[in-house]
């Protein structure tokens, strides 16, 4: 990304809206610009009805709630991110995070967050246990004995309440394929933002993992996830933002948000050489089974 792109906040502009409505799988309206409302009638006028506003920590899960008690068209996920985990645990004196100094709160810090955790997976409008899985990317060592508990009592409190489990996979899909085999993984199992190759896909196909791709399968340099959504099985792919982050190509470096679902969705349908309304039509059914809606 070059850092005169990475400067331009001008958002991209309104794509052609969709025929047929879909959902964004993954987003953060807590984290773009703009109120609610006002994002969530931007995607709607291009056929982006739906979004799963996706938490990672306690406030955020607890604001992904509280939004989605407040609009039929907002389902939450709740979740310690994989990198808040090892925050509570250890602390973060220097600053790694990117979140602001923290003191170590040591294994009952996390205990005491999975509760509250716990508790929110229970609402009604709570449809998903994520953004959860490994990290191995922004994690040091020191880091994944508390990512993996975190990981585990995750998969264990979307079993337990019936909910759809979103994995966040970031350099450890090995991990996170061996950890899911362990625990037993819910009977709905999300890969967002996937990013594994055409063989991994393809276990995640054997095992009936949904597969969501965000905005980087249009990059320029991201032909092993062209490769992937070519692998995955149609009843098995979802679309999503993740925004504010991974906006499509050409519009890299911008912010992102649900509105711009139907440029990604164009992008993957041409890879899998599918019309656009076919594709739409199968993720929007797809995005309903995934997360119980």
């Amino acid at each position: 990304m070059s850092s005169d792109r990475s400067k331009d906040v001008t958002p991209p502009p309104l794509p052609a809206p969709l025929a047929v409505p879909v959902a964004d799988s993954h987003t953060h309206l807590d984290m773009q610009s703009g109120t609610v409302e006002e994002g969530l009638a931007k995607a709607a006028s291009v056929g982006v009805t739906t979004v799963v506003q996706v938490g990672c920590d306690v406030n955020g899960s607890r604001w992904a709630a509280d939004t989605a008690a407040a609009h039929p068209n907002v389902h939450a996920t709740v979740a310690l991110h994989p990198n808040e985990a090892p925050r509570i645990v250890l602390g973060d004196p220097d600053g790694w995070s990117r979140q602001g100094e923290r003191s170590a709160g040591r294994d009952a810090a996390l205990d005491e967050a999975l509760a509250e955790i716990d508790r929110l997976a229970a609402l009604p409008h709570v449809k998903g246990v994520g953004e959860t899985g490994l990290d191995h990317f922004r994690t040091g060592p020191e880091g994944i004995a508390a990512q993996e508990r975190s990981f585990r009592a995750h998969i264990e409190i979307a079993k337990r309440h019936g909910k759809a489990l979103v994995i966040h996979d970031r350099d450890a899909h090995a991990d996170v394929l061996r950890i899911l085999k362990e625990e037993g993984a819910p009977e709905r199992t999300v890969f967002h933002c996937y990013s594994g190759d055409a063989e991994m896909a393809r276990i995640c196909a054997e095992n009936g993992y949904f597969m969501s791709f965000a905005g980087n399968v249009t990059f320029k340099n991201a032909q092993p996830l062209r490769d992937a959504l070519v692998a995955a099985p149609r009843e098995l792919v979802l679309v999503e933002t993740d925004a504010p982050f991974l906006t499509p190509a050409p519009y890299r470096g911008r912010p992102n948000a649900p509105y711009l679902v139907p440029v990604t969705l164009r992008a993957m349908a041409a890879v899998k050489g599918l019309d656009e309304d076919t594709l739409a039509a199968a993720i929007s059914a797809n995005t309903a089974r995934a997360f119980d809606y």
